[in-house]
């Protein structure tokens, strides 16, 4: 298994083996695989309970997925020792994936699982295909992708064992995946506000304008589309540095260049689910 390490011990293997409890019988096992933690993490112990002639990593590919975390993901994989097929999808032509509302997710994912579903199964043999949900995840009420997951009768090992997101961590920095402390890396479509279509342009600008940030030497951050207008969300120990003069120059001059007229840092810094989790519990209130 390429560089990954395989020996583990204490709470690490426990959780590993619980996972790897899930996975048995399951071969040849499709992995939804996006290059993140929990996908990476779910991968890399497939692999180690089935062995890397039986796992496959299933990469949805879309305007939706940023250069960088596609490349990064093929080189998560190749560390673990899984072949990747990529496999093309087109919820951008689904016009209720368009419209952008909360289950936005439901339709990318159930768009992926269906393309996985029509195009793959059969061609590689798959017995099952499985991704990459957690514990906390399946607890949280802006994940709609959980019930296109449902639908399409796709396994959640991780979750059902019972990981959590640090045990998610802990296990991949035991394995020694070099994605166990990448931030978490939503969607590009996450970026614009529900109700306001998603367009290629509109991914490709925040695509672009979050090339700026990395470019600059930010350790994370995320790029909120508001027409004219970016909302820049930064770890907050990072914000101050934002508006130092060389770093405010280029930052302002990068996005500018990407297609936004006016350029902001939001002083709460990074905020998981900023579009979504306001509206669900407005939704609540009823």
């Amino acid at each position: 298994m390429a560089g990954m390490t395989t020996v583990l011990a204490g709470e690490a293997l426990a959780l590993a083996d619980a996972v790897g409890e899930e996975l048995r019988g399951a071969a040849p096992l499709g992995v939804a695989y996006s290059g993140g933690v929990d996908s990476a993490l779910l991968l890399a112990l497939a692999v180690r309970t089935l062995g890397p002639d039986d796992v496959v990593a299933l990469l949805g590919v879309s305007p939706s997925l940023a250069r960088s975390e596609r490349a990064r993901a093929h080189d998560t994989a190749a560390f673990i020792g899984a072949r990747v097929v990529e496999v093309a999808t087109h919820e951008g032509e689904n016009p209720e994936y368009v419209r952008n509302g909360v289950d936005r997710c439901f339709f990318c994912k159930d768009e992926l699982f269906a393309r996985i579903s029509d195009e793959v199964v059969a061609a590689h043999g798959l017995a099952a295909v499985a991704y990459g949900e957690n514990a906390d995840d399946a607890r949280r009420p802006d994940r709609p992708g959980s019930r296109a997951a449902t639908n399409h009768r796709v396994l959640r090992p991780l979750s059902v064992a019972g990981l959590s997101k640090a045990q998610v961590r802990l296990v991949a920095r035991a394995l020694a995946l070099p994605v166990a402390d990448k931030p978490a890396a939503p969607c590009l479509a996450s970026r614009i506000p529900h109700g306001e279509d998603v367009t290629p342009e509109k991914l490709r600008q925040v695509e672009r304008a979050e090339e700026v940030l990395r470019e600059l030497g930010f350790s994370d951050g995320r790029v909120r589309h508001h027409g004219d207008i970016a909302r820049i969300e930064l770890p907050t120990a990072e914000i101050a540095r934002a508006g130092q003069e060389d770093v405010r120059v280029a930052l302002d001059a990068g996005i500018r260049d990407a297609g936004f007229r006016f350029v902001v840092v939001d002083l709460r810094g990074i905020q998981s689910g900023a579009f979504t989790l306001p509206l669900l519990a407005v939704g609540g209130r009823g």
